[in-house]
This record gives structure tokens, C-alpha cells and sequence, in this order.
């Protein structure tokens, strides 16, 4: 049964085919950065599709991303997402079944949730300063994360809980840590938060894991 495109942003690659990403934006909402980032997803080779969980708002402040935050309903988000999967699943149509999905701080509880809840379609989870739940012993994904060392938004030992149940629950977990960074050190919007070493850092390590992970 076809799954009707569901409202995001989907980027295609020169080729037009590709292996799947799934995107999910932070509490700014699908802004220009984000969109950006999945241009160059796209650029790499990659079918990528980010979901507007906030349908079509955009917060550019930290009090306008909290009341966006805030008046999201967590279970029709959580709906919405699983929706993006399968059109992403379809719309790629992989000779091997199976999505990446990338996570960006509130994006990041989502990804790990999806994870969890479609072990059978997630092969790969990549989140970006941010943590969440989620079952890990349902989950069959390798993990690769990206955080922050002066971080009040995702304090250090909920990292470190995160990245001890995956371990614990036998998944593949590579958790990196980048010195002298704070929340949002990746987006370039962030002029004041952005960290333009770390995120080429990031950004190496984020398409050399997809790669790995996707591989025939």
C-alpha cells in the first residue's frame, strides 16, 4: 500500500536514487539550516526526508522554540514520524530495506524512539546533542552521537545513561564528545553556539558512519 508524501522536505541526490535518511529537525522547527543539512546529505549521494513536525512554524528564538516545544503533541509527533519512515522507505524503494534517521536535539528523543518502535526499518541512528528514550533492547540500529562539552540542555550524565543502556543492550555505539563546544555547535545559523571544527568533525564522522552502516 502507497504512502501519501506527508508534509516535509524531501531532497534527492544528482542521481536521483540513493540510499535513505530520515531527518529530524531540533525545536527551531524545519528552518533554512536544517534544510541546508539535507542538501548536503543529498549532495553525498543520499535520499533524504525531514518531516515538519511543527507544520510550517519557525522559531529563531530560544523563547519562540520553547513555545513551539512546548505545544507539540508528542504522540501525534511521534504518529507523524513513524508516517515519514514509511514514505521514506517507499519513496527510496532500497534493493536493502532499512533507513538511516538523523536526530537533532528534540529530534534526537524521536529518532531513538523509532528506533525502538521499527527495529525491522532502522538500521542506523545518529543523533545530535540530544538523548531521549525509547526501548534499547528492542532496538537493532548501530548508534553514532554527537555532543557537546558545556551543555546545560543535555547534561553529561544523561549521555552517559543513554550511551550505558545501548551498551547494555548489545548495540554498536560510538559516542563522541568535542571539546569546548556547546548545544547547537553544529548548526551554522547558531553564530554564537556554532563551533565550525567540531561540526566538520561531525559531519566527517556522520557520513563516514552512514556509509559504513548502509553498505551492501
Amino acid at each position: 500500500m502507497s504512502v501519501a508524501r506527508p508534509e516535509g522536505h524531501l531532497v534527492l541526490p544528482p542521481t536521483g536514487i540513493g540510499r535513505a535518511v530520515l531527518v529530524l529537525h531540533a525545536w527551531w522547527g524545519l528552518n533554512a539550516s536544517l534544510r541546508g543539512f539535507c542538501a548536503r546529505l543529498a549532495e553525498a549521494g543520499l535520499v533524504v526526508y525531514a518531516p515538519d513536525l511543527y507544520h510550517g512554524h519557525i522559531a529563531d528564538t530560544i523563547a519562540d522554540a520553547e513555545t513551539l516545544a512546548g505545544a507539540l503533541d508528542s504522540k501525534r509527533a511521534t504518529a507523524e514520524v513513524a508516517v515519514a519512515a514509511s514514505f521514506l522507505d517507499q519513496h527510496a524503494n532500497n534493493a536493502e530495506r532499512g533507513l538511516a534517521v538523523i536526530g537533532f536535539s528534540l529530534g534526537a528523543a524521536y529518532a531513538l524512539g523509532l528506533a525502538a518502535a521499527e527495529p525491522e526499518r532502522i538500521h542506523s541512528v545518529v543523533l545530535f546533542y540530544g538523548t531521549g528514550g525509547g526501548d534499547a533492547n528492542r532496538s537493532r540500529a548501530a548508534y553514532l552521537g554527537h555532543f557537546a562539552e558545556n551543555d546545560p540542555y543535555e547534561p553529561q550524565a544523561e549521555v552517559d545513561r543513554l550511551e550505558a543502556a545501548l551498551r547494555h543492550a548489545g548495540r554498536t555505539v560510538t559516542f563522541h564528545r568535542y571539546t569546548g563546544t556547546g548545544h547547537w555547535f553544529f548548526e551554522p545559523d547558531r553564530t554564537q553556539a556554532f563551533h565550525a571544527a567540531a561540526a566538520s568533525l561531525a559531519w566527517d564522522r556522520t557520513l563516514a558512519f552512514l556509509n559504513r552502516s548502509t553498505a551492501p
